[in-house]
């Protein structure tokens, strides 16, 4: 097994700024601090993220509010939190990405928080430019999520689910949920 030179003294920070996977540590859904792995996800310079609203990561405003929101409906007891959704790099460039964290309080979700993000880029290619909620309900039909449970995700009906169901198979050219969740698997 390799060894370290006996140079280099492990210590958080280091294992932090050199973890294999993108971590962030928020306060009130503001960067508070980033690893490098993080910074190369986004395509950022530490000052583009440090210091930034979350708000810089997401296609829209709407959708940055919406996942606020989602994060404190689900919260697990335990303060957990995990989603595949998409992300945006500084580029302006849109890609699927897994995130997951945990809030240090959970009556207050977004007062301090560890996340960690990783690119799904490399398995799940965005090639179909859908709107913002379509791409929100397709992140909730790939987990597995009913009409019912997508709707009290997000606040909206059943019924409009199903609407941007159907817009989805169009684009997707499905014909059937599970063939469209296939699809969104394959791109």
């Amino acid at each position: 097994m390799p060894c370290l030179p006996a140079m280099i003294d492990l210590d958080y920070r280091i294992a932090f700024d050199l973890a294999p996977i993108g971590m962030v540590l928020s306060r009130y859904r503001l960067v508070v601090d980033c690893n490098q792995h993080a910074l190369a996800m986004f395509n950022a310079e530490s000052a583009q993220l440090i210091g930034q609203s979350f708000e810089v990561m997401y296609p829209s405003t709407a959708e940055y509010q919406r996942t606020g929101d989602r994060i404190i409906a689900s919260l697990g007891e335990d303060g957990r939190y995990a989603d595949d959704r998409v992300m945006k790099r500084m580029s302006g460039e849109l890609f699927w990405c897994h995130v997951s964290g945990r809030a240090l309080d959970s009556s207050d979700p977004h007062a301090a928080g560890i996340w960690t993000f990783e690119d799904l880029s490399a398995r799940r290619v965005l090639k179909v430019d859908f709107t913002g909620r379509e791409r929100e309900i397709a992140a909730l039909l790939i987990e597995g999520d009913t009409s019912k449970q997508i709707g009290k995700k997000l606040a909206i009906s059943p019924r409009t689910v199903d609407v941007y169901r159907a817009r989805l198979m169009r684009k997707m050219n499905a014909s059937t949920t599970p063939e469209l969740v296939h699809r969104l698997l394959a791109v």
